[in-house]
């Protein structure tokens, strides 16, 4: 991957640009994840009036702007999928690639498969899958997907997992020895019947509040990177665990609507993000790293070397970044889903 340092053509163009901008910006973002001291940062640099609302799925997200007439600009998709909001005809292509803050973007995330050469969306956070567990209750290996599909006993009827396909079936595939949007039919035969006969040993399905697990209703569950340090801080009986037979990677990203009605300050807002200092306003809030060099220095001290945030060198080449499944791959997990909901 290759940094695109913007032109200094465009850096001219862009700095009186961002000092007239005034009105509005609505976001549409995950529930949770948008710190307010940014927001009214921006607000106040710009003498723009921000509004938040909020979604909790990609699913929701996607159907909600598919209907039309919200007038939201910026949405927040994951990796999995910016293909289809690009293929949709759903964004603006701004080219954040030759923006001003663009040089600040950590190599790794430039040319990237979902967004190659980043020509519409920005960096806003990224995490890893993995599975999160109570020592107090559990004090075997936790990093295994075992913990959610074939689990121990001391856990059984404790276990909450994410009401996320993608993220689910993925971890199930790996721990079958299966690749990302796998086809084979063997493996996720495998996969079915292992979801179906795990669901009766959890407790639930959900997007598990941090109290959940710190008052004792969770022992153990599917969790996000930032999820899992959060759960943490507050009880440091917990550890975020990162799945043996594989585990996903994924990053969310600040993209434009095609319809914006404020598409201009949806630009300034993407360019707002790349600072480094500003995207670590982003990073103290959700507690998630955030793809920008130079953000470390302004991170919260307890995530320094949180082993959350920092994969340990040990568990590193066991992480995949999840891509975009084809269509046809997305209907078989989908009826697997189907299935497991039941």
């Amino acid at each position: 991957m290759r940094i695109l340092v913007a032109a200094a053509a465009s850096s001219v163009v862009l700095l009186p640009f961002a000092a007239q901008a005034e009105g509005v910006l609505n976001i549409f973002n995950w529930g949770e994840y948008t710190n307010p001291d940014l927001i009214k940062k921006f607000e106040e640099t710009y003498d723009v009036k921000v509004t938040i609302t909020d979604y909790d799925s990609n699913d929701t997200a996607l159907a909600k702007v598919r209907q039309g007439g919200t007038d939201f600009d910026i949405v927040v998709p994951s990796s999995t999928f910016m293909q289809i909001w690009i293929d949709e005809g759903l964004l603006l292509e701004t080219r954040p690639d030759q923006m001003e803050n663009f040089k600040n973007v950590d190599p790794r995330w430039v040319d990237v498969a979902f967004d190659p050469d980043r020509h519409y969306s920005v960096p806003w956070q990224w995490g890893t899958t993995g599975v999160l567990v109570d020592t107090s209750v559990y004090s075997g290996d936790p990093n295994t997907s075992a913990i959610f599909l074939d689990p121990p006993e001391e856990l059984v009827g404790k276990i909450n997992v994410y009401p996320e396909m993608g993220d689910v079936i993925d971890l199930a595939v790996h721990y079958f020895g299966g690749e990302s949007c796998t086809a084979d039919m063997e493996v996720l035969r495998k996969v079915r019947d292992k979801l179906v006969e795990a669901k009766p040993k959890w407790v639930a399905m959900d997007y598990a509040s941090i109290e959940k697990y710190v008052q004792g209703d969770y022992a153990a569950g599917i969790s996000w990177s930032g999820a899992s340090l959060r759960v943490r801080l507050e009880a440091d009986r917990f550890v975020h665990g990162y799945p043996k037979e594989g585990y996903p990677i994924w990053m969310d990203n600040v993209a434009v609507l095609k319809d914006a009605p404020n598409a201009e300050n949806a630009k300034l807002f993407q360019n707002f993000i790349m600072d480094p200092e500003n995207a670590a306003m982003i990073s103290a809030y959700a507690r998630y790293a955030n793809g920008i060099v130079g953000s470390a220095p302004y991170m919260p001290a307890d995530m320094q070397d949180a082993p959350e945030i920092n994969v340990p060198a040990e568990f590193l080449d066991m992480g995949s970044f999840t891509p975009a499944c084809p269509p046809e791959v997305t209907e078989l997990y989908t009826k697997i889903w189907t299935d497991v909901l039941k």
